[in-house]
Formats: structure tokens, C-alpha cells, sequence
């Protein structure tokens, strides 16, 4: 099947605290199909059936309707994707991350972009996937979970005699950092664990790596160079994350070759463990002694030109838009 005959839809935006993310995905994956030359269409699937009317509208920072995950099924279930050879999923979070979007496309027999259903569900839920990657000697920070009837004296107790602080307090499904705190003592583990159950009923507390960040793409399972994140205020935050100038990114990261493959071969073991396909990233802390600690496996990264695959797919040669396409044609041939 050829591009030119290829429908694809593009779905952008959703009902997760990441909606904003999604459409900066989305407005560059969109961009880069077009210029690829296939028939492409975007719908943003908290919306339902009715859509808006302009893609600047898709991409705006109003919304133009109700959203709800009710309209999630609705979506899936319209004349939308009649005649859809491919959903290309810009979506981020809950509800767009975590296997229920993938779950309606498949009873609609339609494909998509990224891994499956169980894989994306395991992905999204931390501490599933912590304990797998035990199971498959992927070397992960020591943690445990809370639900929201935990023990106060229990839960210090516990972080002083497994870890101690500092210590990361997040929610156990929730991506870019949103609800993540990094606590030096006593006094600030329960407010940090009350912002953390805002966006989970289950909150993770896991050791702080001291040491640096690093992360590794996943395409077609196989690793591209280990990029190295440098935030300028010295922890990656929602806003190191999403605002120009306030992290630096070195690709390939200066590291020591050995250390460089090790890096790779756990990308890829951690991937695999988690029955991941197509693309991916899989993000580390990397401790003084150059012991890497997985932290997860991002199924649906971010993908604007500037993103973190992009720029490891752009040292090997790999344009933003050939990145696309080769999602697009592996997702095509049945790779899931």
C-alpha cells in the first residue's frame, strides 16, 4: 500500500491532564504525514463526534466542546473512522497511554500506532511495571505504594528503614512528571502524597538515584544513542520538560562506551519485558558510578520535532519525517 493511498487519522488532543502535550505531538505528526504524502484526517477523541470544524482549532488552547471519556467510545464507534487504514496515535496519559484507547480501536479492528493493549496498560502502571523489570534483571530504584487508607507512621517508618530520603513521591499512572515531588524529609512527604493522589489512587514512593538522566528510543527494537538530559534547575519537571531553554540535551551523552552499551542492552531488555512494540523510550537515572536505574517505558513519547526520539532518531540520520513514516509503515505491516 502505497502513501498516496494510505487514510490515516490522527488522534490528538483527549481527556488526560497531558491534553496540551498531545497537541504539540499531534501538530507535528500531522504536519509531517502531510508532507509525506499520505490522506490524513485529525480528530480529537474527547470530543466525540462533533469535531472542529479547522485545525487550528484541533491545535487551539480552548476547547470547542465537551470532553468527556464517554466520548472516547463515541468516537470510535462513528462513521469517523470509516474507511481509516491507521490511527496514529499523538495521545499522552490516561486514556490515550494506558490501553483504553488501544483496546476500542482493536474491537473496531482498526490499527494504530505503538504497542498494544496489555503493553500499554503494564507501561502506564509503574509499579506493574518496576516489578517486571526485577523479574527480567532490569535494575529499577527501590519502592513501594500507598492507596489513599495508608498509614502516616507506617509509610515514615518505611522510607527510613528502606531508602531514606530524599525520596520521589508520584502517582503511580500519570506521565510527564505530573504530581511528582522530590521530598528531603519528614515534614514534606504528605502534601506531596496529596498532590500525587490528585491524579492516581495510587501513589508511588520510590529511592532517589542521585546522578544523571539519561534516556534511550526504541525503534522497530532496536536502540538509538543514549541522549543525556541536563535541566537547568537540576531535576526534569513538567517545566523543564515543556519550556524552551530550560534543559540542555546531549546526543549521544559522553559517556563511557561500556556504560553507553549497558544503557542500550537495558532499553531494550526493559522494552521487551513489557511486550513493547514499534517505538518508544525508556528513561533512566544513571548513578555516580555509572550503575543505570530504570524509572519506565514511555509507548507513546513525545513527538514534536524538537522531542526526546526525534533527536536520538536525528543522529543516526533519521529526519523527523522519515521517523514518522517508519512508525507508520511498521504499524502498516502488522509489527504489533
Amino acid at each position: 500500500m502505497s502513501g498516496s493511498k494510505l487514510n490515516i487519522a490522527v488522534f490528538v488532543g483527549g481527556t488526560s491532564p497531558e491534553r496540551e502535550v498531545s497537541k504539540s505531538s499531534g501538530k507535528a505528526i500531522y504536519r509531517a504525514i502531510n508532507s509525506l504524502g499520505y490522506k490524513c484526517v485529525l480528530i480529537d477523541p474527547a470530543y466525540g463526534t462533533f469535531q472542529p470544524e479547522t485545525d487550528e482549532e484541533f491545535f487551539s488552547s480552548k476547547d470547542f466542546g465537551e470532553i468527556t471519556n464517554e466520548n472516547l467510545i463515541k468516537t470510535v464507534k462513528s462513521e469517523l473512522l470509516d474507511n481509516i487504514d491507521l490511527v496514529f496515535l499523538a495521545l499522552h496519559g490516561k486514556c490515550g497511554e494506558d490501553g483504553i484507547i488501544q483496546s476500542l480501536l482493536e474491537l473496531k479492528g482498526v490499527k494504530y500506532t505503538g504497542s498494544g493493549v496489555l503493553s500499554s496498560t503494564i507501561a502506564m502502571d509503574k509499579d506493574f511495571s518496576k516489578i517486571i523489570f526485577q523479574k527480567n534483571n532490569v535494575n529499577t530504584p527501590s519502592w513501594f505504594t500507598i492507596d489513599k487508607k495508608f498509614n502516616r507512621d507506617e509509610v515514615v517508618r518505611i522510607i527510613n528503614s528502606k531508602f531514606g530520603y530524599p525520596v520521589i513521591i508520584k502517582p503511580n499512572d500519570q506521565g510527564s512528571t505530573i504530581g511528582l515531588s522530590i521530598v528531603k524529609k519528614d515534614e514534606g512527604i504528605f502534601k506531596s502524597i496529596e498532590t500525587a493522589f490528585q491524579y492516581s489512587d495510587l501513589t508511588m514512593i520510590e529511592e532517589y538515584i542521585p546522578g544523571r538522566e539519561m534516556t534511550v528510543a526504541i525503534l522497530e527494537d532496536k536502540p538509538l544513542p543514549v541522549l543525556e538530559i541536563i535541566p537547568k534547575d537540576g531535576f526534569y519537571n513538567y517545566e523543564s520538560k515543556y519550556t524552551e531553554g530550560m534543559s540542555e540535551y546531549i546526543v549521544p551523552a559522553e559517556i563511557p562506551n561500556d556504560v553507553f552499551k549497558n544503557l542500550q542492552e537495558q532499553a531494550v531488555k526493559a522494552f521487551r519485558s513489557l511486550r513493547c512494540k514499534i517505538y518508544g523510550r525508556v528513561d533512566f537515572r544513571l548513578n555516580e558510578d555509572n550503575i543505570p536505574y530504570c524509572l519506565e517505558v514511555n509507548t507513546l513519547p513525545g513527538m514534536t520535532s524538537t522531542s526526546l526520539v526525534p533527536k536520538m532518531a536525528k543522529i543516526i540520520g533519521t529526519s523527523f519525517e522519515e521517523l514518522i513514516d517508519k512508525i507508520i509503515r511498521y504499524s502498516v505491516d502488522g509489527k504489533k
